[in-house]
């Protein structure tokens, strides 16, 4: 029996000006990424550069959507409907694909546990 571990990591989280985490030392160590598709964090250089490099050490590749809050990192409670919730998370999920496709990739994953 072979055994193995996927050593996962929330990247992307940098957005504008502001540098946040040490993305491409921990793409070295990891096995997947759950990528920030903007809203909570991140922006579209972040996620083209972050989907760049994941790809580049071999790394899976998931969207991480949530709650359109970067003031408080989408932690805050917000008011939704189910509609609205699942809209917001089909809009995420698409940008994010968008830019791993545009890289010759494929997305594995989605981890949508902090927007429940």
């Amino acid at each position: 029996m072979k055994i193995t571990l996927d050593l996962n990591c929330d990247l992307g989280e940098s957005f504008g000006v502001y540098r946040l985490g040490q993305d491409e030392e921990l793409l070295k160590l990891i096995t997947s990424a759950n990528i920030a598709c903007g809203f909570h964090a991140g922006d579209p250089g972040t996620m083209r550069t972050t989907v760049k490099l994941a790809l580049e050490q071999g790394v899976a590749i998931g969207a991480h959507p949530g709650l359109p809050d970067l003031i408080g990192f989408g932690r805050r409670e917000m008011s939704m409907t189910p509609q609205e919730a699942y809209e917001l998370m089909v809009y995420q999920i698409g940008a994010l694909d968008g830019f791993v496709r545009a890289e010759g990739g494929v997305m594995q994953h989605v981890n949508a546990w902090s927007f429940i």
